[in-house]
């Protein structure tokens, strides 16, 4: 009977199965996946950040930048808003504890809700020997990096509780699979390596809230941020080598598979890390 079911479902009438396929292609590749979706993403007026802001507006969704200095969300919000875009932007250091509540509330007033949260704040005040980082050293790069990352969420996820689920892409680095990429950034690369384990945590707490959360791990983008590994050309190629890679990355490579997971096409993945590496390896 199985035999039979499979036979009159699947090859008696191909025809129909190959335009049913090709109008539900057509009829997601007319609309925007993110239409109307509220996004908050730290640290996006420059770099990978701004470049993911501006693809989740392209794809539809209301973005909330920011950045710790207000000239900054100025200058990328006009930026973004002159493409037609719906963006707007607030002050958030992302450690402090009131400017992370401003942050929600700015979107829940602005657009009633949270649905997108691409948590890509990250500093690096150290380079060096590992066992010469101080207590200092320490302490900022896990407030930033790790705790802020799980302090936002504290907020974030009963707004997205409201509107029966969400997305969140936390944003790690190739340095959490290869920290001789630069043995001098030890701290940083420890603090990405935990942002591995924080979203396989808080997907598995967040599955049956129907809120996903996903990490992204850029390798060698050409951004501000990782100059001081490419913009001398021998340390370039140093790196290249090191990677395995022919080029350095643009940060719009990263904003294609970030909108991929927040949109419903990545409705069946939660808790995994997504390498944008161009061939350096990628696993612990």
């Amino acid at each position: 009977m199985l035999r039979a079911l499979l036979q009159t479902t699947c090859f008696q009438n191909p025809k129909s199965v190959t335009m049913s396929s090709k109008a539900a292609g057509t009829s997601r590749s007319n609309q925007r996946l993110l239409q109307d979706k509220v996004a908050l993403v730290t640290a996006s007026t420059d770099g990978i950040g701004f470049a993911i802001a501006r693809r989740l507006a392209s794809d539809g969704s209301h973005v909330i930048v920011s950045s710790r200095k207000q000239q900054n969300v100025d200058r990328a919000v006009t930026a973004l808003q002159k493409e037609g875009l719906s963006v707007t932007g607030t002050v958030c250091h992302v450690a402090k504890a009131e400017d992370r509540k401003r942050l929600v509330a700015t979107a829940i007033d602005r657009h009633g809700g949270i649905d997108i949260l691409v948590s890509n704040a990250a500093v690096n005040p150290f380079f060096g020997n590992l066992v010469d980082a101080t207590e200092e050293i320490w302490d900022k790069v896990l407030d930033v990096n790790v705790k802020a990352t799980a302090l936002l969420m504290n907020e974030v996820v009963p707004e997205m509780k409201k509107r029966g689920g969400g997305s969140v892409v936390i944003v790690s680095s190739i340095a959490a699979y290869v920290p001789h990429l630069s043995s001098s950034l030890g701290p940083y690369n420890i603090s990405k390596t935990a942002l591995l384990a924080l979203t396989k945590n808080f997907a598995y707490e967040l599955e049956p809230m129907g809120i996903r959360v996903n990490c992204l791990a850029p390798g060698l983008i050409k951004t501000n941020f990782s100059s001081l590994l490419w913009e001398n050309k021998t340390n370039e190629t140093y790196i290249k080598n090191t990677l395995k890679i022919s080029r350095l990355g643009e940060p719009h490579e990263c904003a294609g598979i970030v909108s991929f997971l927040c949109s419903p096409d990545a409705s069946y993945i939660t808790g995994e890390t997504i390498a944008v590496a161009g061939r350096a390896p990628s696993r612990l």
